[in-house]
């Protein structure tokens, strides 16, 4: 196939970008359209037809709604387990929900604590790889009313706990974003592992790595359902950012022995692109997309992003972080570059799609807030798919902090936003959100407040 390689545009400011889109004034900017899910490019503030109306102050201070809509907190760090393992651990991020049995749901959440936090995850025997590691995540189960049937501990051990992503067979992969090794922080083991997690049974997966899958600051996948492969970003905080990966499992389908048989590890190479930031249009394309083995997925002597790929190198993006899988397709999202940290380009998040069967790569959407902190638009995080087709973002950036929703008319509007201050009344501080996710009817959508870590199911007049 012949590769179309747009001439990079120069670092776009804020404002710049603002203009460009038409969106001064707003509360987000968005340029761009996924061609499974958006028709058209456009810009929103709450609302147009694509929203469910503007926020409605909480009386409780913990988190605003559009009218209609109503919360439940299922879970706060500190209060104690329903198995009595131990108090809810702290660092609320990324989540998954499975149907369960008789209309039960099984939620699988992840914990993002370092060495040093709060409320760590309680150790469990079977179910913790290294004792000194303080992350993991816990397994909710709610009966078909939604109420919290049980709560506990699913894995410990494990450090800084990001994101994941849900496979076909109805498991978590929980990722951890560290490249820590035995004797640092107090770890005896190697961290910046992948582990499966099963929310019905945790006993059935333990607590092994997937080290085939590589070690590096892992942030989150997305498995291809009819060919098997796992998609995986990195979230590098350094030069040389992070790459993004696919996994080749020997046995490509079919449960937990699937992933822990082993396979090949590849890093993705746009030729032409060493760095992702430097490409600012949206419709981008690039064709003949390689993918090449990592040289030791292991990292026993060398970061994989510092690896040799060879005399034509490898592509790197700064702070990867979302990943899922819609269509036929893989996205992933690239919360923010920014050339004074070391990137080629600057920008406020966009979503890139992979096409495996054109071997296609198109950046689909940039985002980019206005300067009014109190509005949606900055640094997308965590995303999913909303029963109506459109996405649902969790924002990470800087101010008040809102979950998002992109309507298949490419509307923006604020669908949430954290009302518990962290900080002072001089200067308020709000904890990012992370891990949304819908139940398997759609009917809720649950999302996790990062701290106070808090955990919500949100109902109300969705529209499927």
């Amino acid at each position: 196939m012949s590769e179309t390689v747009p001439t990079p545009s120069s670092p776009t400011t804020r404002r710049q970008l603002l203009a460009r889109t038409g969106a001064a004034g707003i509360g987000i900017a968005f340029t761009g359209a996924l061609s499974e899910l958006f028709t058209g490019t456009a810009a929103a503030r709450n609302l147009g037809h694509g929203g469910y109306g503007p926020l409605v102050p909480d009386p409780d201070g913990l988190l605003d709604l559009p009218r209609g809509f109503r919360y439940t907190v299922l879970s706060r760090e500190g209060d104690p387990l329903r198995s009595g393992e131990g108090p809810v651990p702290s660092n609320h991020d990324g989540m998954a929900a499975f149907a369960g049995r008789h209309g039960r749901v099984h939620l699988v959440r992840n914990h993002e604590n370092r060495a040093t936090g709060r409320a760590p995850v309680p150790v469990v025997h079977g179910l913790t790889y290294d004792p000194e590691g303080k992350g993991g995540c816990t397994a909710l189960t709610l009966d078909h009313r939604g109420r919290v049937l049980s709560e506990r501990v699913a894995i410990a051990g494990t450090a800084v706990n990001c994101a994941g992503g849900p496979t076909p067979w109805d498991t978590w992969l929980t990722c951890e974003e560290t490249e820590d090794r035995a004797g640092t922080n107090g770890y005896t083991k190697d961290h910046g592992f992948i582990f499966e997690v099963d929310g019905a049974d945790p006993r059935r997966t333990g607590a092994v790595p997937l080290t085939a899958m590589g070690r590096f600051q892992h942030e989150a996948i997305a498995v291809d359902p009819r060919r098997g492969v796992v998609y995986e970003t990195e979230d590098a905080f350094e030069r040389p950012f992070g790459l993004f990966y696919r996994f080749l499992p020997r046995k490509p389908l079919g449960g937990t022995g699937s992933l822990r048989a082993g396979g090949r590890l590849q890093a993705m190479r746009v030729p032409g692109v060493p760095d992702l930031s430097s490409i600012q249009e949206t419709g981008a394309r690039f064709d003949g997309i390689e993918w090449v083995d990592v040289p030791d997925p292991l990292a026993a002597g060398t970061p994989i992003r510092h690896q040799d790929f060879g005399p034509r190198g490898i592509t790197h993006a700064q702070k990867l972080e979302g990943c899922y899988w819609g269509g036929r397709s893989v996205y992933f999202v690239s919360s923010f570059a920014r050339s004074a940290e070391g990137s080629a380009g600057d920008h406020y998040g966009q979503i890139w799609r992979y096409d495996p069967d054109r071997r296609s790569l198109t950046l689909v959407i940039v985002f980019g807030p206005d300067t009014d902190v109190q509005l949606p638009g900055e640094s997308p995080d965590n995303i999913c798919l909303a029963p109506s087709g459109g996405l649902m973002v969790c924002e990470d950036g800087g101010g008040a902090q809102h979950v998002y929703g992109v309507t298949r008319r490419g509307e923006v509007y604020a669908m949430a936003r954290n009302r518990q201050n962290v900080g002072t009344p001089e200067e308020p501080e709000w904890g990012e959100f992370a891990g949304v996710a819908f139940s398997p009817d759609g009917g809720t959508m649950y999302v996790n407040c990062y701290d106070p870590g808090t955990t919500f199911a949100v109902t109300g007049p969705w529209r499927g």
